[in-house]
């Protein structure tokens, strides 16, 4: 699946899921800006870094997605990845969590995304987001985190008939446990192998973006591996 000419803003993007977007992005032939809030790494490749940027200010936001698209010359498509994660039951958590969830899960893509939307052309721009397969039906420990991907996903769809007029796709991925060091550390007896890989998400995610999906927008996609 290639991405030739294509400009593409990930968020997220240092992170390992983000990280592989972005390596598979490149690896089709798109121009890549990597957006985070941690510094820029040194092993970013020919992707263009802009770190330091605080995604759910508005303000910051729209710097940043301004720099990006001036950077390469346009947007093309934004793949949201920014986020994070809390397990905590309501007995013994703080409802902090709830805010601080939603602010980096939620309102990232939504800040985002407005930034974007001056950008993106018409009849081939696309948004990808990031939602959570456990979204569907929350379990205990984890009503913060699966509200705020609830958001997400509802952002998607409301997003998607809203820019229908301009011929621009929006969908969301629903991932299940993601193959990542800081999983590993967090479950180490669980069974890795049937975790979803980052780069098999990487590999929808390209596929979202390219010609071929030009007709799928509004979509919650699960991609759960074996869980």
């Amino acid at each position: 699946m290639r991405l030739d000419k294509q400009r593409i803003v990930v968020t997220g993007a240092f992170g390992t899921l983000g990280a592989a977007v972005v390596r598979a992005a490149l690896d089709a032939g798109a121009q890549v800006a990597a957006i985070d809030r941690a510094p820029v790494p040194a092993n970013l490749g020919a992707a263009h870094g802009i770190g330091g940027v605080d995604l759910a200010d508005t303000a910051e936001a729209k710097r940043a997605i301004d720099a990006a698209a001036e950077a390469m010359g346009g947007l093309d498509a934004l793949v949201n990845i920014a986020g994070t994660f809390r397990w905590e039951t309501l007995a013994d958590g703080d409802p902090d969590t709830w805010d601080l969830l939603y602010r980096i899960n939620l309102r990232t893509a939504v800040a985002a995304s407005k930034a974007a939307l001056a950008h993106l052309p018409d009849g081939r721009g696309r948004v990808v987001n990031i939602g959570a397969n456990s979204a569907l039906k929350a379990g205990a420990g984890v009503g913060a985190y699966t509200a705020s991907k609830a958001g997400v996903m509802r952002l998607t769809e409301s997003l998607a008939e809203e820019l229908k007029p301009r011929g621009i796709t929006v969908n969301a991925l629903l991932p299940s446990i993601i193959d990542t060091p800081p999983n590993r550390a967090d479950m180490p007896d669980a069974d890795f192998d049937r975790w979803v890989k980052p780069e098999q998400l990487a590999e929808v995610i390209v596929f979202l973006l390219s010609d071929a999906a030009s007709a799928i927008t509004g979509a919650l996609i699960p991609v759960v591996g074996r869980v």
